[in-house]
């Protein structure tokens, strides 16, 4: 029984330093982009680094394929989160954060064709602004 117990405390170990090292690397890359793309705007370089990193990560996948997402659809949800979401609040940008969490990126591409304010406000709803 002792065993048992080891051997899942460390399964639940090993999960749970996978899960902070995928959530870290989550939250450093939309700081990164956050902190390179506010001033910049190059949209046509962050809709690619935004959209690659959605593709590689594996539960960003999921969604871009369940839904046959590509990068023009980032592009056109970026620019309907710019319209009303134009501002930072500590490390939370709307236009950049909302397509890095699996939650907030789903309703998004669910509900790509509704209008620029409610789909801003669902996201400043759901980080909490």
């Amino acid at each position: 029984m002792e065993i048992f117990l080891m051997v899942a405390l460390g399964a639940l170990t090993i999960f749970f330093l996978i899960e902070l090292r995928r959530t870290l690397r989550r939250s450093g890359t939309a700081v990164e982009l956050i902190n390179k793309f506010l001033s910049d705007r190059n949209t046509s370089e962050l809709i690619d680094r935004i959209y690659e990193f959605a593709l590689n990560e594996g539960r960003l996948n999921k969604i871009v394929k369940k839904y046959g997402a590509d990068r023009s659809d980032f592009l056109r949800l970026h620019e309907k989160l710019m319209l009303w979401g134009d501002f930072r609040k500590y490390n939370r940008y709307v236009p950049i954060t909302s397509f890095f969490y699996a939650g907030s990126l789903e309703y998004l591409l669910e509900h790509k064709d509704d209008d620029a304010k409610s789909l801003t406000e669902q996201m400043m709803n759901y980080f909490h602004i």
